[in-house]
């Protein structure tokens, strides 16, 4: 056996008693190997077993080792491999993986100065971060609760049950007619659960255009044809779109084009519309053309669960969503679907049809998520949402959605007051889309700078007065800063940053220019910058920050 093949076999503790006999000792001083005149004709060499120091000893041939003195040593070697694995098991972040917890710490650091203002942001609580961080995550259990694919999973199944339960609680749902799987990774896993789950490859679906404020996984090609989303490249996608004059969703030509296009889904919801949805009219559009109607409620779930917008689940027949953003849950997502009998039509007679006309989502979603999609859920991450889920049902968390609407429209009043254009004229939830073209700003120009000043939103495409798509716009949204204990003056404050930052922006655009390269040349040592970030981050630090230690 040679030397690289004894370390192997060492470190799984499986070495050959008919082998040459290896000793594992520790690492002695100078001093007392000095001392052991019998060992002088003993081959040794160092070396390290989980960054603890060992020294490897091996008898030459044909010199043999007394049973006492092997049964003294391979005890003690044994113990010593057991501490070392003991050791690094329990090490501190900070002692484990000093990298890693120093750029963690800057990033703790730049949400508790900063300002957030990205819509599909928020910050969770202490409670969902100790579940995030906890030894649920050790645990597989791959397929549905009562049905696993691992043993020991009795524990796991009350976390999962309990987390459903919740949900329908949540949206204050009837178990007998809705359904829900909190299994998925994300809200696009979910969506393309709910399409491979449904749908056949090829199968036409229906969604917002993603420059009129949709999402990519609802499908979407780019101008040149491109397929973005595995939901274009698996399915076939057909968009509807807003107003480009208005900025609203275009019902009578959505209507027209479904009839058309004659999708087997037809979704709503998207990433940066500012209005309510008129769920009634795609309702009877889905109807119309034999399509499921599906919402992804991913930026307003934790709207509708306040039960401050109109309800989709009066009206769709699957809803799916992230489990973060305005929900402020941790990272996942979640798919709700009808179960049980469908309703009669419309206009059918009493004796007309058996009545067994039954909801068949819930095995189809279910096994499209596992183990077609995926593979095991993420315990941490379900007993997290069931944490937030409960939070979601109380009366406080309904005062909470309450202020982040407020909060939006406070802000969205300070910048009209200001004469700037917002698409659609304002919103209905908890995010707003700032037209900056009438500045002569570029989205992405005004997003750097706002991001050199601790301020962070996103740039977004905006339709124009001829309906061509240009990046002159960004999306704003208030969930994060009201759980910090925002309110609406707080926010007026945070609009005063947001103009003197499209100053900023104007003035390098006009001295430097408006491409990227010259433009960031104008940015560095900016002094109107450094002013500005000093007074974000002073008015940042005001605010508690969710979660983390006072």
């Amino acid at each position: 056996m040679d030397l690289t093949q004894s370390r192997s076999n060492l470190g799984l503790g499986l070495i050959s008693h008919s082998a040459i006999p290896l000793q594992l000792m520790e690492q002695q001083t100078e001093s007392h190997k000095g001392g052991e005149s019998d060992n002088e004709e003993s081959e040794s060499e160092e070396f390290r077993i989980l960054g603890h120091s060992m020294c490897l000893k091996r008898k030459r041939e044909g010199e043999s080792v007394s049973s006492s003195k092997r049964g003294s040593v391979e005890p003690q070697g044994l113990e010593l491999r057991r501490s070392a694995v003991r050791a690094w098991g329990n090490q501190a972040l900070s002692v484990a993986d000093p990298d890693i917890f120093e750029i963690m710490e800057k990033e703790k650091k730049r949400q508790f100065n900063g300002i957030e203002l990205i819509a599909s942001e928020n910050f969770v609580c202490r409670a969902v971060m100790e579940a995030l961080g906890s030894h649920l995550t050790n645990k597989y259990s791959e397929g549905m609760p009562g049905a696993r694919y691992y043993g020991g999973n009795q524990y796991i199944d009350e976390i999962e049950t309990l987390c459903c339960e919740r949900a329908l609680a949540a949206f204050d749902l009837n178990s007998e007619k809705w359904g829900v799987n909190v299994q998925p990774y994300s809200c696009t896993s979910a969506n393309f659960a709910v399409y491979t789950g449904l749908l056949l490859p090829g199968d036409r679906i229906m969604g917002l255009d993603t420059p009129s404020g949709g999402n990519t996984s609802h499908g979407y090609y780019t101008p040149n044809g491109r397929k973005v989303s595995g939901a274009s490249i698996f399915f076939e996608s057909f968009p509807y779109k807003v107003n480009p004059q208005t900025g609203y969703i275009d019902y009578d030509k959505l209507d027209e084009r479904a009839l058309d296009f004659r999708p087997k889904i037809l979704i709503c919801g998207g990433s940066s519309y500012p209005r309510e949805w008129d769920y009634a009219r795609l309702r009877q559009i889905a109807d119309k053309c034999g399509a499921v109607l599906m919402c992804d409620m991913a930026q307003i779930s934790g709207i509708i669960a306040a039960k401050e917008c109109v309800n989709p689940f009066d009206y769709c027949d699957i809803v799916t969503s992230t489990t973060h953003k305005s929900l402020r849950g941790p990272r996942g997502g979640i798919i709700f679907y009808r179960k049980g009998s469908k309703p009669r039509k419309r206009g059918m007679l009493e004796n007309q049809g058996d009545g067994n006309d039954r909801y068949d989502f819930e095995e189809k979603i279910n096994f499209a998520v596992f183990p077609a999609l995926q593979g095991g859920p993420h315990n941490n991450h379900i007993a997290a949402l069931a944490i937030a889920l409960k939070q979601v049902a109380t009366p406080e968390y309904k005062a909470y959605m309450q202020q982040v609407k407020k909060n939006a429209q406070a802000l969205a009043s300070a910048l009209l007051r200001k004469s700037c254009k917002l698409v659609t004229g304002g919103t209905d939830n908890h995010l707003i889309l700032w037209d900056l073209r009438t500045l002569g700003l570029t989205g992405k120009n005004y997003e750097k700078v706002c991001e050199m000043c601790h301020i962070t939103l996103n740039k977004i495409a905006i339709f124009d007065d001829n309906g061509t798509i240009t990046p002159g716009g960004v999306r704003i949204g208030s969930p994060a800063m009201t759980s910090r204990g925002c309110l609406e003056a707080d926010f007026e404050v945070m609009a005063e940053f947001l103009l003197r930052a499209a100053q900023i922006t104007s003035t390098v655009q006009r001295e430097h220019g408006k491409l990227q390269k010259p433009f960031l040349k104008g940015l560095q040592n900016n002094r109107d910058i450094v002013e500005l970030r000093t007074r974000v981050e002073s008015f940042a630090t005001q605010f508690a920050m969710p979660g983390f230690d006072p």
